[in-house]
């Protein structure tokens, strides 16, 4: 609906230069004061009218982009829930933070923009070079040669500042994962006296993104003085030949009048397109952003149990490590190799190491947080990639190494995993 009403208001506003001509040349021309006020009212019903248009555009484009941004959050939060424990790793917290504030709000933002004036401006400007054939078909042509060239400036512009603009929301990426360092960590950092490091630091990754923010920006600027320069240049010899159309009985000034405004909003809406395409270039680049992360696949595929695996009995282990090695993404050696033991019903295990030696990360293969590299786990008799990682998890008790509170009550907090 954004769009369909953006076209009635253009073209109320295409409409508004054959008024003027008209003025100018029956009115004016004519010394006919009467039909001047009859005009002068009509321009002021189109301006009332295309008002109420714009209003109702404005209306439906904010409603769209609200909600896609409320619903991309819910898409983006229900994805993230259902990551493993190595994908989380994998993306980070600090660049899943970053999806779903930062790119999502700029996404929204773009959303709008494109909806309330990047739809416009295109219609205007086909629009006006339609009304300009209307007129006179040589000096439309000024309308063909000029257009065409400012769509090479506004489209090289865009299409140079996608990548700038994905590179600046990776580097937010890092301002946000320091931030998250340093606020999570404040203690140890005051502790061993690192302030001054980590506030050389943040600023390090700080002016790295300021910098390509500069590059960004200066990229997005150079439209506005270079789109002036080319209508200028078409409006100048728009006027120039034009003259000579008046001269020669081919047109009336009124026309010549019209011919300059159709061209006068082919600037202004180009102006608007210069302002907001940085905020449309920059929602493209969050978009692919949040796209990347929807499109990894979540979750852990359940494998079928192998044929005669019998029920489990009160004789059934509870858990079987078998030569079980586990190794992290990114790892160079790995955490866990080749342990095996077995853990029947009713007993009472103590896993006993240093600091590093992998006492977590051999628990956390039991609910199956993480895939063994090598070897198999095995739970009342099944390997744990044969269950549902659902239905295992919930005959686990799970006491975890760091406290992590929720906001509400104590009460709620107890009451968590209930």
């Amino acid at each position: 609906l954004a769009p369909l009403f953006k076209l009635l208001e253009a073209c109320f506003d295409l409409c508004v230069p054959l008024v003027v001509a008209a003025i100018i040349d029956r009115g004016i021309g004519g010394n006919d004061t009467a039909l001047v006020w009859k005009l002068c009212g009509v321009l002021v019903l189109l301006a009332f009218v295309g008002l109420a248009w714009a209003f109702t555009a404005q209306y439906f484009s904010a409603k769209a982009a609200v909600g896609s941004a409320a619903r991309m959050r819910h898409e983006l939060f229900a994805h993230m829930q259902s990551f493993t424990y190595a994908q989380t790793d994998r993306v980070g917290t600090s660049t899943m933070i970053t999806r779903m504030t930062s790119d999502v709000n700029q996404l929204q933002s773009g959303i709008n923009i494109t909806l309330r004036l990047l739809l416009r401006s295109p219609i205007i400007v086909f629009g006006a070079m339609i009304m300009a054939f209307t007129i006179d078909t040589e000096l439309a042509l000024i309308f063909v040669a000029a257009i065409p060239l400012l769509a090479v400036v506004v489209f090289g512009v865009m299409l140079g500042g996608i990548p700038l603009y994905k590179k600046v929301q990776n580097r937010l990426d890092r301002v946000t994962a320091v931030t998250r360092e340093n606020l999570s960590g404040v203690r140890p950092v005051r502790a061993f006296c690192k302030e001054g490091e980590e506030i050389d630091r943040f600023a390090t990754v700080n002016r790295e993104q300021t910098s390509l923010q500069n590059k960004a920006g200066i990229l997005t600027a150079i439209m506005n003085p270079v789109t002036y320069i080319i209508v200028n240049l078409a409006v100048i010899l728009l006027i120039r030949e034009g003259a000579f159309a008046v001269d020669g009985g081919d047109i009336t000034q009124g026309q010549v009048v019209a011919l300059v405004n159709y061209m006068g909003q082919i600037l202004v809406e180009l102006v608007k397109m210069a302002t907001s395409i940085f905020t449309v270039t920059k929602a493209v680049a969050c978009g692919n952003r949040i796209g990347a992360v929807l499109a990894m696949p979540t979750g852990m595929a359940v494998i079928p149990a192998p044929d005669g695996t019998p029920a489990p009995s009160a004789d059934t282990p509870a858990v079987v490590f078998d030569n079980v090695s586990m190794t992290y993404e990114g790892g160079g050696e790995p955490s866990l190799q080749n342990i095996s033991f077995t853990a029947r019903r009713g007993m009472t295990v103590g896993v006993i190491g240093g600091t590093g030696s992998g006492k977590t990360t051999l628990v956390n293969l039991i609910p199956r947080f993480y895939e063994a590299t090598e070897g198999t786990v095995t739970v009342f008799g099944l390997p744990v990639a044969c269950h549902d990682p659902a239905e295992l998890r919930a005959r686990i008790g799970v006491v975890p190494q760091k406290a992590e509170l929720f906001k509400g009550t104590v009460r709620s907090n107890l009451c968590f995993g209930v």
